[in-house]
């Protein structure tokens, strides 16, 4: 048996861009979909911080460094340009590894820019890497 387990998530993206005449999918820049341990066409359920949606999609890659966040397809007409989403990936765990799973969250500023990276302990308190070093 397996049971799915958040694996990562970037937390609090600013949405850059919101483009309904597009085939699907999330636009993300890929310096901070890597640093979260996500891949391009992984399926991510998206959070918007604003208004409550939820949605499910997949992540295409955005150009680097640019820190885009981008809605397309009938996901952007869920989401506003200027709000916050969180983007969460899942793994599939057995009962036994997610015991110790340890889920991995990137911080960005208003500019989608990576300001922290960090992994969550148990009940959901935050294990800071840098602060053990």
């Amino acid at each position: 048996m397996h049971i799915q387990m958040l694996k990562s998530k970037i937390h609090r993206a600013v949405v850059t861009g919101a483009e309904v005449d597009y085939v699907g999918s999330i636009t993300v820049d890929p310096e901070l979909f890597e640093a979260a341990g996500m891949v391009e066409y992984e399926k991510v359920q998206i959070a918007d911080v604003e208004t409550g949606n939820r949605l499910e999609t997949y992540i295409i890659a955005g150009e680097p460094g640019k820190g885009e966040i981008c809605l397309n397809g009938a996901a952007a007409k869920l989401v506003n340009v200027g709000d916050h989403v969180i983007i969460m990936s899942y793994a599939s765990l057995t009962p036994e590894e997610a015991k110790t799973q340890k889920p991995l969250v990137v911080f960005v500023n208003e500019k989608n820019q990576l300001t922290r990276l960090t992994h969550y302990e148990k009940a959901g308190r935050l294990y800071d890497q840098e602060a053990e070093k």
